[in-house]
């Protein structure tokens, strides 16, 4: 988990049981995470949490949680967002 943390009040058995994913795993917060619904808008990633290439961004100071896909050098792309995240969980 370098660098990466959970939301609070939930763990990782949780997380990866409500995603489905059994790999999902915190990731590290320093990458470059372009914001939705302006693709040009770079967000400040507070948690980064990877699902099988997919990626849930909370950004610092934001409430919302942002999908988006993992590239191979690491950015990530956002393209929808939820104001909940076990919604967001379950939208993977």
């Amino acid at each position: 988990m370098a660098n990466g943390q959970l939301p609070v009040g939930w763990t990782l058995e949780e997380i990866r049981k409500v995603s489905g994913d059994r790999e999902a795993m915190p990731l590290d917060t320093h990458r470059v995470v372009m914001g939705w619904p302006a693709l040009d808008e770079r967000l400040h990633p507070e948690i980064v949490l990877g699902f099988r290439g997919l990626c849930l961004v909370k950004a610092v100071n934001d409430d919302d949680w942002y999908m988006g896909s993992l590239s191979d050098d690491s950015s990530v792309t956002c393209w929808s967002a939820y104001d909940n995240f076990y919604e967001a969980l379950r939208g993977l």
